[in-house]
């Protein structure tokens, strides 16, 4: 099944046409679970994401910051999820779990893009929230229209192009042998054990770019909270460091389980890097996607009365005005 570039395009660098995605169990008793609960979880995600990009969209006392970065990181949480599942769907479903060399590498681009664009908006809306809680009376100027957008252009592009930079290392990579993946995608840690050319030099760099981003980003927000518990302490009314505090409470949560699970999988040597760290892929890949239009959406009044407008219109206003 494993075809060799000599036997193909001479010019193609990498030593392999295709790889096997051979998820995180072979058992078929084992993927008919892992099918139904992927899919079940890959339909949750898409319609809990569509609602809250369609709920945004529509409602016009949504049209702020906050809500204008929470429709972005859905649609970018639509994404991710729609780049790895249905192809490890069509594999739990399929004898032949190849993924050509080209498609591998596509994929991991876009993994890689839209992990550093969550990054990215995440840290914006702590940045929303700071400016909200610490500077009210400069909020309407200081998160205009025009640098919303702005700021949302710049994730977007550092993130394609940082993507686009570790994808194109990774065609400097030799394969040889089976190219057997227990996982459920192609994920660049996995990608360079299978190698078998020297990939100390790409590895660091992955870790010296990739700290840059992680980290950058995680800077801005615990500084962004460190003002903004300071500000919450000094209001006097206990109701009113309720309400402050509520408003971040959401992205709070989101921030805690999308760092949680992806520093379970990339603070760790690359030779340590084992079946356990699959399950944790499938955790920030899959799971927090998942939860992140549940987290928003629960305890929101201003989501659900959206909602509620887009499904039932006028006659909802009127019922809750009842």
């Amino acid at each position: 099944m494993l075809l060799t570039v000599g036997e193909m395009d001479g010019d193609n660098q990498s030593g392999v046409s295709e790889f096997l995605l051979l998820g995180i169990s072979e058992s078929p008793e084992d993927q008919k679970v892992l099918f139904w609960m992927f899919l079940s979880m890959y339909l949750v995600t898409v319609v809990g994401h569509v609602l809250i990009i369609l709920a945004i969209s529509f409602d016009s006392c949504l049209h702020t910051p906050m809500y204008f970065f929470l429709a972005n990181l859905s649609f970018t949480d639509l994404l991710f999820v729609t780049n790895t599942i249905p192809n490890t769907l069509k594999n739990l479903q399929s004898q032949n779990k190849a993924i050509s060399y080209a498609g591998c590498l596509t994929q991991l681009f876009f993994l890689i893009s839209l992990v550093t664009l969550d990054n990215f908006i995440l840290a914006t809306m702590a940045y929303d929230r700071y400016v909200a809680i610490c500077r009210p009376l400069h909020y309407v100027t200081a998160m205009s229209t025009g640098l919303c957008i702005l700021l949302l252009s710049f994730c977007w592009v550092i993130s394609v192009l940082y993507g686009l930079f570790l994808t194109l290392l990774m065609t400097r990579v030799t394969f040889c042998g089976s190219q057997k993946i227990h996982h459920i995608f192609c994920e660049m840690n996995v990608l360079l054990n299978l190698s078998c050319s020297n990939t100390k030099i790409i590895y660091t760099m992955q870790i010296t770019t990739g700290c840059l981003f992680f980290f950058t980003p995680l800077v801005i927000i615990i500084m962004s909270y460190v003002w903004i518990v300071r500000a919450i302490l000094r209001i006097p009314s206990a109701s009113s460091k309720y309400k402050a505090f509520s408003t971040c409470a959401s992205h709070l949560a989101v921030v805690t389980l999308f760092y949680g699970t992806l520093s379970m999988v990339y603070l760790k040597p690359l030779d340590i890097y084992s079946m356990k760290d699959s399950v944790a892929t499938v955790m920030y890949a899959v799971v927090t996607p998942m939860m992140n239009p549940f987290i928003y959406s629960l305890r929101n009044k201003d989501m659900h009365g959206a909602l509620g407008r887009l499904f039932l219109g006028k006659g909802f206003q009127k019922l809750i005005r009842g």
